[in-house]
């Protein structure tokens, strides 16, 4: 968790740097927490420095070919980074999780249903096949949601009943303290809405445990009030890329559903989950300017939605898995006034009750948001 820290300007353009160039590790590690392709954060590893959490690329190829260097962890998951021979930090990897080692009574590893996300993040993608991803024509450029269901360290649909017995056991045994469901996109109205009311509710009944739902807009916006009445804490719902040339270019199948439809259905959301408890993905790097992540950023704060701003990483295997991610420079020509806007707009990360903008840790933006106005 990154609440409550405040860095140095110096160690603030460390993070943002890392996540940019990523991250060469020295000596192999089998903790099983980093993986190449899937949902959500791929090819990365979180690691933390000065009390934040980070999750920082070093499977990509321009992690390759960084000039930080993790050197071999210590007995307490502690190493030094260096820039080239320079010692910059002390940085620690995130230990494997107990529940890690369970499986469920049809020999389900409970790693196939769940993953750590962070340090203390339960994160799952409930659906693992997308009418999006099915189609070349259609998929989003950036996306490797199937490359986990392809490899088998995953299953392709986790029911409520087996979500809610990993959730129980990672608050047990590990002290997870909130979790992400997202989906892929299934055929039907509701954008995978219905799904994961079924799975917050199981979940809910078993553990209390904070939840953030993410998916598409739906149709119909009484999902949203249904979510919420399921269990549902906060709202994921990802614009990703702003520009509806941009759009339609890297994600055409989900650029069907314009800017507009998703701005009425913020509104229509933060009526349902109270401002802040909003949020939307913005990935810098795919051919948004800085002014227009800005600009759509102060709409989104205006609506009472988080504008969760993160570095694009060209992930294996993807058609953008040779794109270049944004420079450290780019990033803090948005993420500096970001953390400003946000700040000054009441949507600070630790008040969310769940879900990525409250770990932070795929965006430095929850520690621009402590630097001083």
């Amino acid at each position: 968790m990154n609440a409550s820290v405040k860095l140095p300007e110096s160690n603030l353009q460390l993070l943002t740097e890392l996540q940019s160039s990523g991250l060469r590790l020295a000596a192999p590690q089998t903790d099983g927490l980093s993986r190449r392709g899937g949902a959500g954060p791929s090819d990365h590893k979180a690691v933390t420095i000065d009390g934040v959490t980070l999750m920082v690329p070093v499977h990509t190829h321009g992690a390759h070919q960084s000039a930080f260097v993790a050197g071999a962890p210590d007995a307490h998951g502690v190493s030094t980074l260096t820039r080239g021979t320079i010692p910059v930090a002390q940085i620690a990897f995130a230990k494997a999780p107990r529940f890690y080692k369970l499986q469920t009574l049809d020999g389900v590893p409970y790693s196939h249903i769940a993953t750590l996300h962070g340090t203390d993040v339960l994160a799952t993608t409930v659906l693992q096949t997308c009418i999006r991803y099915e189609s070349r024509k259609k998929a989003c450029k950036f996306c490797a949601i199937g490359q986990s269901l392809a490899a088998g360290r995953t299953i392709a649909h986790k029911t409520p009943e087996q979500l809610a017995e990993v959730a129980r056991a990672a608050v047990l045994l590990d002290n997870v303290k909130h979790m992400v469901l997202t989906t892929g996109t299934p055929p039907t109205p509701d954008r995978g809405a219905a799904i994961l009311c079924d799975s917050a509710r199981a979940i809910k009944r078993a553990v209390n445990l904070p939840i953030q739902a993410q998916c598409e807009p739906p149709d119909d916006d009484a999902w949203f009030a249904r979510l919420r009445e399921a269990g549902v804490d906060t709202l994921g719902m990802h614009l990703e890329v702003l520009g509806e040339a941009e759009r339609a270019r890297i994600m055409p199948g989900k650029a069907t559903v314009p800017v507009s439809r998703y701005m009425v259905a913020f509104e229509a959301a933060v009526r349902v989950f109270g401002r802040g408890q909003v949020s939307t993905y913005i990935l810098a790097g795919l051919g948004d300017t800085p002014e227009r992540i800005l600009e759509t950023a102060h709409q989104l704060v205006r609506i009472g939605v988080y504008p969760f701003v993160v570095p694009f990483v060209p992930i294996s295997g993807t058609p953008l898995e040779d794109q270049a991610p944004p420079t450290p420079e780019f990033m803090r020509s948005i993420l500096a006034p970001l953390g400003a806007l946000v700040r000054e707009g009441g949507l600070r990360a630790e008040d969310i009750k769940a879900g990525c903008g409250k770990c932070g840790a795929c965006s430095s933006l929850s520690s621009y948001e402590k630097v001083a106005a």
